[in-house]
């Protein structure tokens, strides 16, 4: 079993994306802020950012397909061009509400279709790439684990975080089960939790997800969370350095 001195391991959701989700702050160590893309406006991104701040949470931008008609869950057709973009107007976005708080974001995790298409798509994963690296703000770039787009990300100089959920069903192929089938939402916190540890265990992620609109999604994170200190990891952001 891991130490807490050798071993830890982030605690992201996605906020900002509808009200409700401030009980969530207390629980997880990095939050990644709708901005504009599939949900949020600069209000939201104002009080979700206070509320990162007050917890001491970490703040990262979760930026989208240009698609709120949708949630940012369907491919938008865009050039390469228009994609980076798109991508780097959405972090600009975030930035600018963070500095006005006196805050500074360090991690960028795309949402939705856009996460899916890229962690598969080199085209599309370079594009994000592209957008990340017009914000001159040495991100991290969040993935999911073992996707080819991490090793795209870090071929072009980005630091990356290796992703895994807790709330989300694996298929056989090691991919994320699509929300259109059915049971690919983990409910129930214990299977949550137990799948977090496993995640955690098998030293491929750098972060585990929870999921802000996911039913019960405080109860799950209360859950993963103690499972993976009680399994002897140490709950934290990644460090910035």
């Amino acid at each position: 079993m891991p130490s807490s001195a050798d071993r830890r391991i982030d605690l992201n959701a996605d906020v900002g994306e509808r009200n409700g989700d401030e009980p969530l702050y207390g629980v997880i160590t990095s939050a990644n802020i709708a901005c504009g893309g599939h949900a949020g406006d600069k209000a939201s991104m104002r009080e979700a950012i206070d509320l990162a701040l007050r917890h001491g949470v970490a703040i990262g931008a979760h930026p989208s397909y240009p698609d709120r008609a949708e949630f940012g869950r369907v491919t938008t057709e865009l050039t390469p061009e228009a994609l980076a973009a798109e991508v780097a107007a959405q972090i600009a976005r975030l930035a600018a509400v963070a500095a006005e708080r006196g805050a500074r974001i360090v991690h960028v995790k795309p949402h939705g279709a856009l996460y899916n298409d890229a962690a598969y798509d080199a085209a599309v994963a370079a594009a994000v790439a592209d957008g990340v690296l017009a914000a001159p703000l040495d991100l991290v770039l969040v993935g999911p684990a073992r996707s080819p787009a991490l090793a795209l990300w870090g071929s072009r100089g980005l630091r990356t975080s290796s992703e895994g959920f807790a709330d989300r069903a694996y298929g056989p192929d090691g991919r994320l089960v699509p929300r259109t089938q059915p049971g690919a939402l983990i409910t129930d916190p214990h299977a949550a939790a137990d799948q977090a540890v496993r995640l955690a265990a098998a030293g491929e992620c750098d972060t585990i997800c929870v999921h802000s609109d996911t039913p019960g999604a405080v109860a799950i994170a209360r859950a993963v969370r103690r499972a993976l200190e009680d399994a002897g990891y140490m709950v934290a952001a990644r460090r910035a350095d």
